[in-house]
């Protein structure tokens, strides 16, 4: 089995999160979803730093679910500076065989989305505009921009499009 790697960034708030949930829902049973959140806050509480723990886990969790399920998203804020290099190895590791989404929302949009989740109540805008990374483009071939104008169901539609290929 060729595994396919996907990779869903953006900053909080943005939509990744429900991408990556809905995509893994159609796309079946033994798809592997990592989520940045889940392995860095609720498996290993460590803060987002350079160098943290999380880091080389989501890599070793995602290098499990190759030639073991036939695609594994990897998703979260995943800061260039910090998770870059990582990706980039993920990528390579996948045989280039991945897709790159980035959602790049305005402030303004990120803010109206994350206000109709259900993480509202757990951070505010504050928090939004400190964590705000415009423009953090992993910039590998086949990176795709998701913008403003595109609904959730747009987005999964784009993806699961391009896994057909």
């Amino acid at each position: 089995m060729e595994s396919k790697l996907i990779i869903i960034r953006g900053n909080s708030g943005s939509g990744k999160t429900t991408t990556a949930k809905n995509l893994q829902n159609e796309l079946g049973h033994g798809t592997l979803l990592v989520s940045q959140d889940i392995v860095r806050r609720e498996m290993l509480k460590v803060h987002d730093r350079d160098g943290n723990l999380s880091i080389d886990l989501i890599r070793q969790i995602a290098e499990y679910g190759k030639d073991r399920c036939e695609f594994v998203i990897v998703e979260g804020i995943l800061y260039k500076h910090r998770y870059g290099e990582m990706l980039k190895h993920l990528i390579q590791f996948f045989n280039q065989k991945s897709y790159t989404y980035y959602f790049d929302l305005s402030f303004e949009e990120t803010v109206k989305r994350h206000n109709s989740s259900s993480k509202k109540m757990e951070f505010g805008e504050d928090s939004l505009r400190d964590w705000w990374t415009p423009n953090d483009y992993l910039g590998v071939d086949g990176e795709k921009i998701l913008t403003n104008d595109m609904s959730q169901n747009d987005v999964l539609k784009l993806i699961l499009n391009q896994l057909q290929k």
